[in-house]
C-alpha cells in the first residue's frame, strides 16, 4: 500500500492510524500527488489520503487529526472549482465506500443516501418510483451528493428546483469532537431544548445551538444580514455561511419555517461537520415531453436581454452557450456530432428548455416566445430540438468546462470569477460592465451557463505560468468582487468560496458579518480539524497554485508529434481536472474502463494526466520518463482511446502512454513479454507454414507452461492461427460476381491474415455478392501490436512504409477498407502523428481515405448501390458491441445501419464501454482479473440475459475473444451476420 517513496512523517505517526482503520490509508508520494489538485487552479500536497470503509473509520480519523493538530479534507468526486478539496491535511475520500442508497420513501418523497452516491445514479434508482432529485450540475454523471451539499450545488434547472440546500431535510454525521449527530427540522421547543442541553449528544452540540441563538436573536445582526447579504431576488447565493437564511426561521421571525442546521451545513464546504448520510427531498419525475428552443444571437448582450423575455414563459431552464465554446466544439470528436442545431456562427445561443405534458403545448409556447422576441429584434434563428436530441445539446453545453482547456498554449480559461450571480434583470448591464473591466485589462472571456438565474460562468483567459498572469489572477478577482458588490450580487452562486473567494468575504458582506463567520467556525470546530483555510481564514487566493509563476515548461524530444499542443507536457496539461473520466458504467460511454471497474482515483485519466504533468515538470533526470511511479499510474490504462473523444479536453491518454513507454524503453530496454507481443506478426510469419505447431504451443500443459513463463494468464485461451493465411487464400480464390459496383481495396492486416482468415473469406464473398471485386493492396502490417506496447520506433517505420505503399498500391480516387478496427484505424489516428515532413502531410490525406468496412457499406447504402432487397426478410435479434476505437474515432451509427439492412432484424446496441480485453491487456496475468471485471460491468451480463438464438455482433478480434472467455458465446463479425442474411 505504501511503497518506499514515503512521506517523512516527523512527529505524526501515520502508521498507527493505518493500523486502526478497516479502510485504507496512503501516504506515499504518488497517492498524495494525485490528491493534491481538484478541478481548480490550486495544488497542495496532503499529509495522507484515507479511504474509510466504515463510520468508525471516519471517527478514528477525526480523533487522530485532532490529537495530532492536523486536519481532514472531505472529498467526493474532486470536481471543486475553488480549491475546496485541496489542503495539507488528510484527504478523506468517501467516493469508494460511502455509496449506498439507504432507503426511499415514495409516499414522503424522500430518500436517505450516503454522501458518495452519484447524482445521476440516484435518479436512475428513483425512476421506478417516478421521483427525481432536482438539482442538476454539469458534472451530474460523476458528482456526488456529499459534494453537492458541501458546495450547495444548483445546476441548470435551479430556476425550478433551486439549490441543494432546499432539498436537504436531515443530515447525519460527526461533529469535530467525534460525536455522531443528526441535524433536521426543529420546532421552537425542540430548538430551546437543544440550547438547554436536552437531547444533545455532547456539550459541543449544545454550544452550537446556543451560539446560533445568540447570533440570530440579535436584531442588529439581522439588520446587518438584510443590508449586506445578496439581494433576496438572487436564488444563487453561496457567499459565506448562510446565516441570513437561518435568521428567517421560526425562532427568530415567527414564520412557519422551522429551524434546521442543514441550511448552514449546505454550502459550508466540509468546514463544520463530516456527513455520513443525507436525507433528501424528492420531486415528481420530469414531465414526459421536453424541448429546447435554441435561440441564436448576434451578441451576448442581445441574448441576455432575450433571457428576461424567455423567463416570462416559465421555462425549466435557460442556458447560455457563447461563441468560444461553440468554436471549441468544432474540433472535439464527440461534441462536433452535437452541433446539428447550430446555424452559422452565432455569438451566443440561449437554450430555453420547456418540459410539459404534450409536444403541442411546447410548440405553442415556443411559437409565442419566438414572436415576442422577434417583435423586440431579439434573435435570428429559433430551432426547436425535441426529446432525446435535447441530451446532445446539454452534452455540448456541459462539455464547455473541459473544452475550454483546448485553447493552445499556456493561457487558459481560468476559474477565478466564474461563479458570480446577480439579479436576472441586472444581468445584461452587469455583463456589459464586466466586459468593460476585462477590456481594460486586455482580457477575453468565455460566457456560459445559467442565464435563467442570473449566473454566468465567466472565465477570463490567463497564463498562470507567468508572473504577469498570476498578478492578473488577483487583480481581476478584486475588480469583479467590487462590481458584484455594486449590484448587490453573490460572488459565489454555486461553486462556493473555498480558498479562492474566502478572502473577499469581508469586502462583499462587511467585517462584522465575516467576524460572525469566524465565530461560527471556531465554535463548531474548536480544533480546526474540518477543512481549514476554506471560507474563513483562507490563505491568499494567489498562493498554492497548480502552476508556479515563471516555471519552465520542459519540451522533451518525442516520437509522436505533439506540436499541436506545443509539446507533450502541454498535451498532459490539457486535463483541467473536471473529472469526466470518473463517470461509471451506468452513465454509458467508454472512458475510463479501469476507473469503472475499480472506482479508484488512481485509475482515472485525470490521475494519469496529473502524474505525467508532475513528472515531466519536476523530474531532474535526463530521461524524464524514467520513473516507475509514473508507469504504475499508467499501468491500468487500456489504451481504449475513450478519452480521446469523451474527455472534453481531448486528452489522448493512449498516445501519452505509448510515448511514455517508448521513452522508458530507451533508458531501460523493452521487456521480454512486450517484445513477444509487439513482434507477434513476425512470429506468426515464421509459423505461417506450420500453424499447427504454433497452436500446439498455446494449449494444454505446454501452453500453460509457456503462458506462466512469459507472463500470460493461464485462464486465457490464446488466439489460434488459421490453417492458411488470408493472403495465400485470396491469391487462389476465384471471385465470382458481376462486379457492377467496381473494385474495392481490402486491407489484409496482421489479425486478418493469420487469425481471422474465415472472416476475411466471408467479407470477400459478401462484397462479391453485393457487386464488388475485392483487391488486396501490397500494404504491410498496421503496427498495432507495436503501438500497444509503446514500441514506437518500430511503429514509425511501419507507418512510414505503409504511407509510401498506400500511394503506390491505391489509385488517387481509391479508398482502403478494413475489417479489424484497431488495424485500419491506425491509418486514421496514429500514422500522422508518427510521420514527419512530407510523409506527415501524405498521412493526413491517407487518413481521409481509410474506412471501416461498416463505414464503407453505409456509404454505399446511402448512394443506393446497396439495398435491403439483397437480404433476407427473416426475423432475427442482434445485440451489437462496438470496438473502442470504432466508438472513439468513428461511430456506431454505420454499424447499426448495416446490421439493419435485413428489414426484419432488430438491432440493439449493448451499452457497454470497453470489453476489457484491449488487445494484449486482458491476456497479461496481472491484468486478467481487472479485464474480466470490466467485462462484467455491462457486456457479459447483457449477453447472458439474451436467448441463445440472439446474434451477438462484435467488430474487434479482441472483443470476440473476450466475449467467448467471459460468456461462452461466439460473437460474430458484422460481415458474417450480413453474409448469412443474403438471399
Amino acid at each position: 500500500m505504501n511503497n518506499n517513496n514515503i512521506l517523512s512523517k516527523s512527529s505524526i505517526n501515520l502508521t498507527f492510524l493505518e493500523k486502526q482503520l478497516e479502510g485504507k490509508l496512503f501516504y506515499d508520494h504518488t497517492m498524495r500527488l494525485l490528491y493534491a489538485t481538484d478541478a481548480s487552479a490550486y495544488k497542495e500536497m496532503p499529509l495522507a489520503v484515507a479511504i474509510p470503509k466504515t463510520k468508525e473509520d471516519i471517527q478514528k480519523i477525526i480523533a487522530f487529526a485532532k490529537e495530532n493538530k492536523s486536519s481532514i479534507i472531505p472529498r467526493a468526486a474532486g470536481t471543486s472549482l475553488a480549491g475546496q478539496v485541496v489542503g495539507n491535511g488528510i484527504v478523506v475520500d468517501i467516493s469508494q465506500e460511502f455509496t449506498k442508497i439507504i432507503s426511499v420513501n415514495q409516499e414522503e418523497k424522500s430518500a436517505w443516501v450516503e454522501p458518495g452516491v452519484i447524482r445521476d445514479e440516484l435518479n436512475l434508482h428513483l425512476k421506478p418510483y417516478k421521483l427525481f432529485f432536482g438539482p442538476e450540475t454539469s458534472t451530474s454523471n460523476r458528482c456526488m451528493i456529499g459534494g453537492m451539499v458541501g458546495n450547495n450545488a444548483c445546476g441548470a434547472r435551479s430556476v425550478v428546483y433551486g439549490s441543494t440546500r432546499e432539498h436537504v431535510l436531515e443530515i447525519q454525521g460527526f461533529l469535530a469532537d467525534g460525536n455522531e449527530v443528526v441535524f433536521g427540522s426543529l420546532t421552537n421547543k425542540e430548538f430551546e431544548d437543544k440550547c438547554n442541553g436536552i437531547n444533545v449528544v455532547s456539550p459541543l452540540e449544545q454550544e452550537i445551538y446556543v451560539q446560533a441563538k445568540e447570533i440570530l436573536s440579535s436584531e442588529n445582526n439581522r439588520n446587518l444580514f438584510e443590508a449586506n447579504f445578496p439581494k433576496k431576488s438572487i436564488p444563487r447565493r453561496n457567499t459565506g455561511y448562510a446565516l441570513d437564511l437561518l435568521a428567517d426561521s421560526s425562532p427568530f421571525n415567527g414564520s412557519d419555517e422551522k429551524f434546521n442546521f442543514c441550511k448552514l451545513i449546505a454550502g459550508s464546504e466540509g468546514t463544520l461537520f463530516f456527513s455520513t448520510a443525507i436525507k433528501l427531498n424528492l420531486v415528481d419525475a420530469l414531465k414526459p415531453y421536453s424541448a429546447l428552443v435554441c435561440v441564436h444571437f448576434e451578441s451576448i448582450h442581445e441574448s441576455l436581454k432575450a433571457n428576461i423575455e424567455a423567463l416570462k414563459f416559465n421555462p425549466d431552464s435557460v442556458e447560455l452557450i457563447d461563441h468560444y465554446i461553440l468554436e471549441c466544439t468544432k474540433e472535439n470528436i464527440e461534441q462536433s456530432k452535437n452541433r446539428f442545431f447550430v446555424k452559422g456562427d452565432p455569438q451566443a445561443i440561449l437554450a430555453v428548455e420547456f418540459l410539459r405534458d404534450s409536444q403541442e403545448e411546447i410548440d405553442s409556447i415556443a411559437k409565442e416566445m419566438e414572436a415576442l422576441m422577434r417583435s423586440k429584434n431579439l434573435g435570428y434563428h429559433f430551432p426547436i430540438v425535441y426529446g432525446e436530441d435535447t441530451n446532445k445539446v446539454w452534452a455540448l453545453r456541459k462539455a464547455g468546462l473541459g473544452l475550454l482547456s483546448n485553447i493552445p498554449g499556456d493561457a487558459k480559461a481560468v476559474a477565478v470569477i466564474e461563479d458570480t450571480a446577480v439579479d436576472v434583470n441586472d444581468l445584461p448591464d452587469f455583463i456589459e460592465d464586466f466586459n468593460t473591466i476585462l477590456k481594460k485589462r486586455n482580457l477575453n472571456c468565455v460566457h456560459y451557463a445559467h442565464a435563467a438565474t442570473g449566473e454566468l460562468h465567466l472565465r477570463p483567459i490567463i497564463d498562470l505560468k507567468t508572473h504577469e498572469g498570476t498578478a492578473l489572477f488577483r487583480t481581476i478577482a478584486t475588480d469583479i468582487a467590487h462590481l458584484v458588490k455594486k449590484y448587490k450580487g453573490s460572488l459565489s452562486g454555486e461553486h462556493g468560496d473555498g480558498r479562492l473567494r474566502g478572502e473577499f468575504i469581508p469586502l462583499m458582506l462587511g467585517d462584522e458579518i465575516y467576524e460572525l463567520f469566524v465565530q461560527i467556525k471556531k465554535v463548531w470546530d474548536p480544533w480546526d480539524v474540518f477543512n481549514p483555510g476554506k471560507i474563513v481564514n483562507t490563505p491568499p487566493m494567489d498562493t498554492s497554485l497548480r502552476y508556479t509563476a515563471g516555471q519552465d515548461t520542459p519540451m522533451p524530444e518525442t516520437y509522436f508529434d505533439f506540436s499541436e499542443h506545443n509539446g507533450i507536457l502541454r498535451a498532459a496539461e490539457m486535463c483541467n481536472g473536471s473529472g469526466d473520466c470518473r463517470k461509471t458504467e451506468k452513465s454509458g460511454g467508454t472512458m475510463c474502463p479501469s476507473y469503472m471497474a475499480t472506482r479508484d482515483e488512481k485509475h482515472t485519466t485525470r490521475a494519469r494526466a496529473n502524474m505525467l504533468r508532475e513528472t515531466i515538470t519536476n523530474s531532474v533526470k535526463a530521461n524524464k520518463f524514467d520513473d516507475e511511479n509514473l508507469l504504475e499510474v499508467l499501468d491500468l490504462c487500456l489504451s481504449c482511446k475513450g478519452c480521446k473523444s469523451e474527455c472534453p479536453s481531448n486528452v489522448d491518454m493512449a498516445k501519452l502512454k505509448a510515448e511514455t513507454l517508448q521513452q522508458h524503453h530507451d533508458k531501460n530496454g523493452v521487456k521480454f513479454r512486450s517484445k513477444l507481443i509487439g513482434n507477434t506478426p513476425k512470429i506468426n510469419q515464421l509459423f505461417a507454414s506450420v500453424p499447427w505447431m504454433y497452436n500446439l504451443s498455446t494449449k494444454g500443459i505446454l501452453g500453460n507452461w509457456i503462458k506462466k513463463s512469459t507472463g500470460f494468464a493461464v485462464e486465457r485461451q490464446l488466439p489460434l492461427m488459421h490453417k492458411t493465411t488470408f493472403g495465400k487464400w485470396i491469391k487462389s480464390y476465384n471471385q465470382i460476381g458481376d462486379f457492377r459496383n467496381g473494385n474495392v481495396y481490402l486491407y489484409n492486416d496482421e489479425f486478418l491474415n493469420y487469425y481471422d482468415v474465415e472472416i476475411g473469406q466471408t467479407a470477400v464473398k459478401l462484397l462479391n455478392q453485393l457487386g464488388y471485386k475485392v483487391l488486396i493492396p501490397e500494404i504491410g502490417i498496421s503496427g498495432r501490436t507495436y503501438l500497444s506496447k509503446g514500441m514506437l520506433k518500430g511503429a514509425r517505420e511501419i507507418a512510414e512504409q505503409n504511407i509510401i505503399d498506400f500511394e503506390k498500391a491505391i489509385p488517387s480516387d481509391g479508398i482502403l477498407i478494413g475489417i479489424e478496427p484497431s488495424a485500419i484505424l491506425s491509418f486514421r489516428d496514429e500514422y500522422s502523428d508518427l510521420c514527419r515532413g512530407d510523409l506527415k502531410e501524405k498521412a493526413k490525406k491517407v487518413a481521409t481515405r481509410t474506412f471501416l468496412i461498416e463505414e464503407f457499406l453505409t456509404q454505399e447504402l446511402e448512394t443506393g448501390r446497396i439495398t435491403s432487397d439483397s437480404f433476407t426478410e427473416q426475423t432475427e435479434r442482434v445485440r451489437m458491441h462496438g470496438h473502442c476505437f470504432q466508438k472513439s474515432l468513428s461511430s456506431l451509427v454505420p454499424l447499426k445501419k448495416i446490421l439493419s439492412l435485413p428489414k426484419n432484424y432488430t438491432v440493439l446496441n449493448i451499452p457497454s464501454g470497453c470489453c476489457g480485453m484491449a488487445g494484449s491487456f486482458g491476456y497479461e496475468k496481472e491484468h486478467y482479473d481487472i479485464s474480466m471485471k470490466i467485462g462484467e460491468l455491462v457486456l457479459f451480463p447483457t449477453i447472458r440475459k439474451e436467448e441463445s438464438v440472439t446474434l451477438i455482433s462484435a467488430s474487434g478480434t479482441s472483443c470476440r475473444h473476450q466475449i467467448a472467455d467471459g460468456t461462452g458465446r461466439k460473437a460474430l463479425h458484422p460481415v458474417e451476420i450480413l453474409f448469412k442474411a443474403l438471399k
